[in-house]
């Protein structure tokens, strides 16, 4: 079963109310309140101490946002040729900026207007990308792709801030294999154990030593400021965990830092307890406040992290009392509750996104149009490697054997990226309902509108294309259909 890196342990907590000194009834009804959400006084000591991980990173010169134009411009080792395409970063999300051709292997977006940050770049499709440090603080930055491989060979050489990332990201990309190398291999270490996790820590401190080699040699850099997000200046205070984070610097919205935090400080706080991870949101609401544009990032981060691991009522109650409410709410933009929109449709009882994606076996299948000549439809996401999916596809064949006549039908929706082993697949496992796939894989569009996961997932549709249950497993669809049909 294939899961996204980032639907982790931290997602599984609740949010406090608008006020978070009452309760509310939507706290109670996922079973706590707000008044047994530990305060900040609570849990911070007299004593706490600075970090020895903590460098700061920020001066006057990267201190805030900053906006401002930057010629962005290169080479590719591609005699190919084709698009270059420029997303700006906000978090695990992206948004297409700017696009060019790549012709004679270079490219050139020309003058653009960019704010400090990481953006990623892309060749031809989603899954050719690298990220880049744009700031108007080195206003011309040229590239250089020694493969058609974007990640693999790249450098910046009049560029500090790229030559940093660049050596850093692959540096970090090794340490981090090596510890979850250890990690494995802890549980059959047997008296060995002590010594993998001396190792385990050894390779932290000199990831540590790494980023604090970076920020004194980059001084007043957006890389060297992003580096000192990287550990908290008070790890040991749940009160402070963000301090040295300012919510009114908008350039940690464009990057990964706000989500990494969160996850970190949910994980040394919550206790795993409901209250636990009130008390933490609270804090962390409180912090971003002050700047409706960093709080809406945080709240579509929490928001889209609680959907992914099923925790649909907490998503209804952040929807309830953040971003709809007239009184939390009344700061933030429409843009939020467009994507919150998103989330909202894909509940039970709502209607998803329609699609038409080809057919396996020729032509396109349109979604709603299925759905009305069925009384029920079953939408699957599977893959040819999904090893789960090769557990479950056995049971769907007597099912849609059993139903097919009675107006059951089952959209398979495969995750492959190749057509040949996406068609080996289908004949092998005997899928005779309809298939589609765009062929790519996670960056499938579909996939991002269903806000897929992993694999397989399943959405039953009725006849006027309505979410009516959101099974686990292929036993749920059949319980249904055996009262219905």
């Amino acid at each position: 079963m294939k899961m996204m890196t980032l639907v982790s342990f931290w997602l599984c907590f609740v949010l406090s109310a608008c006020n978070s000194g009452e309760s509310s009834s939507s706290a109670e009804s996922v079973g706590i309140s707000a008044t047994e959400a530990p305060t900040a006084s609570a849990q911070d000591t007299p004593q706490t101490l600075v970090s020895s991980s903590y460098m700061n990173g920020t001066n006057e010169q990267n201190k805030g946002d900053k906006t401002g134009p930057v010629h962005v411009h290169g080479t590719i080792n591609f005699p190919g040729g084709g698009e270059v395409i420029l997303y700006e970063t906000e978090g695990k999300n992206t948004f297409e900026i700017a696009k060019t051709r790549l012709a004679n292997q270079a490219f050139d977006f020309g003058t653009l207007e960019v704010s400090r940050g990481f953006y990623q770049l892309a060749l031809n499709s989603e899954t050719n990308v690298t990220n880049i440090i744009l700031n108007p603080d080195e206003p011309e930055l040229t590239l250089t792709f020694n493969a058609n491989r974007l990640s693999a060979n790249r450098t910046a050489s009049a560029s500090p801030e790229n030559t940093g990332w660049f050596a850093y990201s692959a540096n970090e990309f090794t340490v981090n294999r090596e510890i979850q190398n250890l990690r494995k291999s802890i549980k059959d270490a047997g008296a060995f154990q002590s010594r993998i996790e001396a190792q385990i820590k050894e390779k932290e401190q000199e990831l540590i030593a790494t980023q604090h080699e970076l920020i004194a040699s980059n001084p007043g850099t957006y890389l060297a400021k992003w580096l000192s997000w990287k550990n908290p200046q008070y790890p040991d205070s749940k009160g402070r965990y963000f301090e040295d984070i300012d919510p009114l610097d908008n350039s940690v919205i464009r990057s990964m830092a706000l989500s990494d935090r969160i996850q970190t400080m949910m994980r040394s706080f919550s206790g795993g307890s409901d209250s636990g991870f009130l008390g933490c949101i609270d804090l962390v609401k409180a912090h971003f406040e002050p700047n409706p544009k960093a709080l809406e990032s945080v709240l579509y981060t929490m928001l889209d992290g609680f959907y992914n691991t099923g925790k649909e009522t907490i998503c209804q109650y952040i929807l309830d009392n953040y971003i709809f409410d007239e009184d939390c709410g009344a700061d933030l933009s429409d843009a939020i509750r467009i994507r919150a929109q998103g989330i909202i449709n894909l509940q039970v009882g709502k209607t998803p996104p329609n699609f038409n994606i080809a057919r396996f076996e020729g032509g396109t299948l349109d979604l709603m149009a299925t759905c009305k000549q069925n009384e029920y439809t079953l939408v699957m996401f599977w893959a040819s490697w999904c090893h789960k999916c090769e557990q479950e596809i056995p049971f769907i064949g007597p099912l849609y054997a059993k139903y097919n006549f009675k107006g059951f039908e089952v959209v398979g929706v495969s995750l492959d990226q190749q057509r040949s082993t996406w068609g080996a697949a289908i004949e092998t496992n005997g899928m005779t309902w309809p298939n589609v796939s765009q062929l790519q894989a996670w960056n499938s569009p579909v996939v991002a509108d269903y806000k897929v996961t992993a694999t397989p997932t399943y959405f039953l549709l009725d006849k006027e294309g309505t979410i009516v249950l959101k099974p686990k497993r292929h036993f749920e669809v059949e319980q249904f259909l055996n009262t219905k049909l």
